[in-house]
């Protein structure tokens, strides 16, 4: 294991630990001269039944802690370790056009692929990078690539069928590959019931190929059809295959909800590596809570200590 700091300018914060010291204990020195001073200071000890100097240095390390955590989360602690993680970035591309409101799928084609993709992103070890887009006649950036899970989720989650007529594939195969530009191992996975009606297939291939990318494609839904809002909507799965076949990705067809996470979990490859689990988040949060705890002790228990 590893730890290094994203930010590490700001853990000269940790010099401060040295003066709360200094001014701690002579503010400390202060107080009990006063209190000899005017009174006797042992008695007063007794009388309340606890040991000024214990009380006091129990702020004193609550706050020394504060400060570390504080200068931890701001400078971005990150632990390096060593686990499963995907040998691809993703960008998950989900048919977002009219076709897909189909009802062969319960509730509907859309409504079944987001549900899958959210437990696909789930069920990817932590560090998997996933961008997501939706496409029907145009296509949209839903999340940049990113390995927070959360956000790729909620992106997921907002997806909805499109009023844009037909289903250019060309263009999210192309915004989808740009999105890959920065990583090193490029994969798409393309959920679509294969209507495509606008869009070079050829090119879209070509422009793949070129920039390293290879798509897995998953078809969804049966080949009796659904009822879509313009009627029956039957699975095309020709161009999903070509486009899977020609940048050796996988194809898979998914006639049902168990079929769909089938080909979801056959997709990913896993290998160990070493990963950065950044930390500052979950400083931030202690760091709060141990700030009000200080509060509450100064202001109640040891509120007579200085």
């Amino acid at each position: 294991m590893f730890i290094w700091f994203l930010y590490p300018k700001y853990l000269l914060l940790l010099f401060a630990i040295p003066i709360l010291i200094l001014v701690h204990f002579f503010s400390l020195s202060v107080w009990r001269a006063k209190a000899v001073k005017f009174a006797n200071f042992e008695a007063i000890s007794r009388i309340k039944g606890i040991g000024v100097y214990s009380r006091n240095l129990t702020i004193l390390m609550l706050s020394i802690l504060f400060v570390v955590l504080i200068s931890f989360s701001t400078a971005g602690t990150t632990v390096e370790v060593q686990l499963k993680t995907s040998e691809f970035s993703f960008v998950l591309a989900i048919d977002s056009s009219q076709s897909m409101g189909a009802n062969d799928f319960f509730p509907s084609r859309i409504d079944a692929a987001k549900d899958i993709a959210i437990q696909f992103v789930r069920s990817t070890p932590i560090g998997t990078r996933i961008g997501v887009v939706s496409f029907s006649g145009n296509s949209f950036i839903e999340q940049e690539v990113s390995d927070e899970k959360s956000a790729v989720i909620d992106s997921i989650k907002s997806i909805n069928l499109q009023e844009v007529g037909g289903t250019d594939v060309q263009e999210a195969v192309v915004t989808s590959t740009n999105l890959l530009n920065d990583e090193s191992n490029r994969a798409i996975i393309l959920l679509s019931d294969g209507q495509i009606n606008t869009g070079g297939l050829e090119e879209s291939i070509e422009y793949a190929k070129k920039k390293n990318v290879i798509i897995h494609t998953i078809s969804i839904g049966t080949s009796e059809g659904g009822l879509a809002s313009y009627g029956v909507s039957k699975v095309d799965e020709d161009t999903l295959k070509a486009l899977s076949y020609n940048t050796g990705g996988n194809f898979s067809t998914s006639t049902d909800r168990s079929s769909l996470s089938d080909a979801f979990e056959g997709i990913i490859s896993l290998k160990v590596s070493k990963v950065g689990i950044n930390f500052s988040k979950y400083l931030a949060v202690s760091a709060l809570l141990l700030f009000i705890i200080i509060f509450v002790l100064a202001n109640t228990r040891y509120k007579a200590i200085p």
